[in-house]
């Protein structure tokens, strides 16, 4: 074997002391703020549909928690649009983000995009909630842009 080459199996082997079965992670697995941000995706959706539901007309039913969304009416039925369109928008950027770092993207340019993301998708849900509507577009694009940045990122 000529010095600086690695078979196979030695390549494997140092790739499964990298993620080792006990105790904490290789320092390269760790959350990033990107991952962080995935996490804050995921709770955000709820924090509209906490606003749709709570204290609506009629009040909540848990026995029938889809028929109390017909009732809703102005701010709050808007809430639950944009709870609607906060799970839609997960999707696509859970992805990118999961791409990007998998691709080894530079870092702080998808945790910056990452941030960006979920800066816009708060502001998105406050526009739609106060009936905003050219803004809340405007926010939907660059929020989706930024998604299409970690995307584009992940490729290079």
């Amino acid at each position: 074997m000529i010095w600086g080459q690695h078979t196979l199996r030695q390549r494997w082997q140092s790739s499964v002391h990298t993620f080792r079965i006990s105790g904490r992670p290789d320092r390269r697995t760790v959350m990033t703020i990107a991952y962080w941000c995935v996490l804050v995706a995921v709770v955000l959706p709820y924090v509209f549909t906490v606003l749709a539901k709570y204290g609506g007309p009629g009040g909540y039913s848990n026995h029938h928690p889809r028929d109390s969304l017909d009732a809703l009416k102005g701010w709050r039925k808007r809430a639950h649009g944009a709870q609607l369109n906060a799970f839609e928008a997960f999707a696509p950027f859970a992805a990118a983000v999961i791409i990007a770092q998998s691709t080894g993207a530079d870092q702080s340019w998808v945790d910056r995009l990452a941030i960006a993301f979920i800066v816009f998708r708060v502001l998105h849900g406050v526009f739609y909630v106060v009936d905003k509507p050219a803004m809340r577009s405007l926010i939907w694009t660059l929020g989706f842009l930024c998604v299409l940045g970690i995307f584009a990122l992940a490729a290079l």
